[in-house]
């Protein structure tokens, strides 16, 4: 099990380091006006979303494997932290499909939102990491 829960932490991680930089791609393709750079731009975000889906599938893979061999464990009081973050896990799978949403507006060339949104919008999964991690260590309730 020990094994299961350090590759789920190493693709957690990796996920959220897609998740991370994809919305600075998306800024900067707010404010880019050269054609040739947006281009590049939108490759990078392309293969950036597709690897991020394949390393969340993973992670999500493995979080379902460990609640399985641990699910008498869950059952009970005291563990409404886990349902929190199971909460959070779901807006994070939300925010990442977001994230494709708003990459085929920029493809469409569809875009509305300036660069200042977008440093905002940057923000989401940092609070959102944050929540999750204070769920599962320190287990408030």
């Amino acid at each position: 099990m020990l094994w299961i829960k350090a590759l789920h932490i190493v693709f957690i991680a990796s996920w959220f380091a897609g998740l991370f930089y994809l919305p600075r791609i998306f800024v900067n393709l707010a404010q880019e006006t050269d054609l040739v750079a947006r281009e590049r731009l939108l490759g990078m975000a392309r293969r950036l979303y597709r690897f991020t889906g394949m390393i969340s599938l993973v992670a999500l893979v493995l979080g379902v494997w460990l609640l399985a061999l641990t699910w008498s464990f869950w059952k009970g009081p005291g563990n409404g932290w886990l349902h929190a973050k199971l909460f959070l896990v779901v807006l994070v799978i939300g925010y990442q499909h977001a994230c494709g949403s708003l990459l085929k507006k920029f493809e469409h060339g569809k875009n509305v939102r300036s660069h200042v949104w977008y440093r905002w919008f940057n923000e989401v999964p940092v609070l959102l990491m944050l929540a999750i991690v204070i769920l599962v260590v320190v287990k408030p309730f």
